[in-house]
């Protein structure tokens, strides 16, 4: 990961609702569990979350109803004022921030995009893609300019005269994270976006969703209740259990060594062949023989070539640069299950 300061650093973070929550964090037991909490008339929102988000990554988000991950999101942009820890932006310690300065944060660096889409039902596609910048103060000819931008972008062009009633509900979706485009975020946040959306539709977001993070590079926490979601947009996940962080890495590391029982559940029907990349596999310092594989295939794309080389070490690339070999009977044991 990079050694540049994170753009989100989340330190030791609570988020606890009830009657006097900072005083009972004061004085609670070290190591209470969230029942414990809870059978104390408190609910941990958040318990003790520390975790970082660096630039132009994708961190998935990701646990059941309940988990926590909406409100650690909430927590991020400061929309819930924690109840202990540290939350920095870019460097600046959030909760400290006067109102002024917190409300020019989001709306200069922020964007958000939540599953209910919250369009203008009277406003055309242009005209709610444009709302941000209205109510930023910029001009009618600059912020129509860059609406009609960001409609192309998302693949509305030719419906900006439209209402919402009149759009499917991907094409809704759209609106949404145009809007959300709009101002040009340095940092997205998403909460379920496509969850409400039949499963074509559904995939197909998730492919424009990817397409314009290759274009725009924009630093992204994403919510999702689906591990298969996850596993397609992540570069890495973070799975919350009762407001805590159970794992945090890479979707190959998640479905490879799951940190606990409980993450263990949520890889147990994944098709690890489909995620794991010959670039984790690989072991530095080997070198293989014969034609290189590039890093980024997964297992499965590899099947034929598996069952059908006889090399034992296979090296792997990426770019140009060899970085290790990777062991075929590894990756086998991958795609076919371990030899009993």
């Amino acid at each position: 990961m990079s050694t540049q300061q994170p753009v989100i650093s989340c330190q030791n973070v609570w988020k606890i609702f009830g009657k006097d929550p900072q005083s009972f964090l004061k004085t609670m037991t070290s190591g209470m569990s969230f029942d414990d909490i809870r059978a104390a008339g408190y609910i941990a929102g958040v318990k003790d979350v520390s975790i970082d988000v660096h630039s132009g990554e994708m961190l998935v988000i990701m646990g059941l109803s309940g988990s926590g991950k909406s409100t650690l999101v909430r927590c991020f942009s400061r929309l819930h004022d924690i109840t202990g820890g540290k939350i920095m932006v870019e460097g600046q310690d959030i909760m400290s921030l006067p109102e002024r300065d917190l409300i020019e944060l989001r709306r200069s660096k922020m964007g958000m995009v939540f599953q209910s889409f919250g369009l203008l039902p009277h406003r055309t596609v242009l005209d709610n893609v444009a709302f941000p910048l209205e109510m930023r103060g910029q001009d009618k000819h600059t912020r129509r300019e860059r609406a009609l931008e960001v409609v192309k972008l998302v693949g509305l062009e030719g419906r900006e005269d439209y209402f919402p009633r009149e759009l499917s509900g991907g094409q809704q979706q759209r609106v949404g994270i145009a809007r959300s485009l709009a101002i040009e975020p340095d940092i997205w946040f998403l909460d379920e976006p496509f969850s409400a959306l039949d499963p074509l539709i559904r995939r197909e977001m998730q492919d424009e969703f990817l397409r314009l993070q290759q274009m725009l590079n924009k630093t992204i926490v994403f919510i999702t209740h689906d591990f298969d979601e996850a596993l397609r947009l992540a570069d890495r996940i973070a799975i919350m259990k009762d407001g805590a962080v159970e794992q945090c890495d890479t979707p190959d590391q998640i479905v490879l060594h799951p940190a606990t029982e409980y993450v263990r559940k949520f890889t147990e029907d994944i098709d690890k062949a489909r995620v794991v990349h010959a670039g984790v596999l690989a072991e530095a310092g080997q070198s293989g023989e014969g034609t290189p594989i590039d890093a980024g295939e997964t297992v499965h794309s590899m099947a034929r070539m598996l069952v059908n080389d006889a090399r034992s070490m296979i090296p792997v690339k990426r770019g140009d640069a060899l970085i290790g070999a990777m062991p075929r009977q590894v990756a086998l044991d991958i795609l076919l299950g371990p030899v009993a």
